[in-house]
């Protein structure tokens, strides 16, 4: 019998990724979009085409987790087997400057989808996914960071998540729901937005390799993150799902990395001298930064017998590459 997916933010990185891996596992995929003058489907686009299973697998619906009329109604109507949560305003820096949006997509909105899910009755029958954050840390209390490190969010995105991880855990105590919290660290490939640190730098570098962009201007370099390769993050999504009690996982690489370690490894890929193109600029900077994030990914890996294979300098090569192709794409039409 064919299982039925529902993903908030499948037009996202994480939920093209996560929707590619479903229908090549045979599930019928759901997924909400929101209405806007503009459509951005380009990361699922491919998805419809017969090599992925075609548009008889993929059913997109009008939504929002802004509104919880519409969830229900479409939990009703297509009665998933697993709901994946991963749509929210995810841009940390960009949380300062909409608080007050960034807590109700990413706090409420999950308290809408889970009561959804309640009060269509779905509740002993649908597994859900949580997309949880290593923002929750912020202001570490320890060093890695595990499944048991108290949460000092430094963000209203940090924040907002923390709230949502907390309801997830509420649900699945309280109403016996299979709800697990996937606590992923820094994820990063060449579908991830153009305004996230990573891809500003490879976008920003092979623009300039090319002649087509002079500098990239950056706010702070020493922050230290744990990057992994958002591509096969989301398999753990998934074997969350399949277990058969609901857990919280760390999700993530144990190594980390600084914003000048990313942009050096960049731009020695292209043959650059990064200092002579990286400007400084203390609008990029955030009121409370997070300094260091590095998460131990243990108890995935003995419970679920999942590690990621992909580290810093691969994942930096490849977004890279692809970047180059698209600053040579560009070129030519210039």
């Amino acid at each position: 019998m064919t299982k039925i997916a529902f993903i908030t933010g499948i037009t996202g990185q994480d939920g093209s990724y996560l929707a590619e891996l479903l229908l090549e596992k045979g599930y019928e995929v759901h997924g909400i979009v929101r209405r806007s003058s503009t459509v951005v489907r380009s990361r699922i686009d491919h998805l419809t085409e017969p090599s992925h299973g075609g548009s008889g697998r993929l059913h997109l619906h009008y939504g929002d987790l802004a509104d919880s009329v519409s969830l229900v109604k479409l939990l009703y109507e297509i009665k998933p087997d697993e709901v994946y949560n991963l749509g929210a305003q995810s841009h940390v820096r960009v949380s300062f400057d909409v608080p007050e949006y960034t807590g109700d997509i990413v706090g409420l909105g999950a308290q809408r989808l889970l009561e959804a899910i309640r009060e269509s009755g779905l509740g002993k029958k649908v597994r859900y996914y949580q997309a949880s954050s290593s923002e929750m840390f912020g202001k570490v209390q320890e060093v890695p960071q595990t499944e048991k490190t108290p949460f000092w969010p430094r963000s209203p995105y940090g924040c907002a998540k923390m709230y949502a991880y907390w309801l997830t855990v509420n649900y699945r105590e309280g109403y016996d729901m299979h709800a697990s919290n996937g606590i992923l660290f820094n994820h990063e490939s060449p579908r991830r937005g153009e305004t996230f640190v990573t891809r500003k730098i490879t976008r920003a570098a092979t623009r300039i390799k090319l002649g087509l962009q002079k500098e990239l201007v950056m706010g702070n370099l020493d922050a230290r993150r744990d990057w992994g390769y958002a591509k096969e993050y989301v398999e753990m999504m998934w074997l969350m799902l399949q277990q058969d009690q609901a857990d919280d996982y760390v999700v993530a690489t144990n190594e980390t990395h600084s914003v000048k370690e990313f942009i050096q490894e960049t731009f020695g890929l292209l043959d650059l001298d990064w200092e002579k193109y990286v400007k400084y600029d203390a609008r990029y900077e955030r009121p409370a930064e997070v300094d260091l994030l590095i998460g131990d990914p243990a108890k995935a890996k003995m419970r679920l017998g999942w590690e990621p294979k992909v580290r810093f300098k691969e994942l930096v090569k490849i977004m890279t590459e692809s970047d180059l192709k698209l600053a040579e794409e560009e070129a030519k039409q210039k």
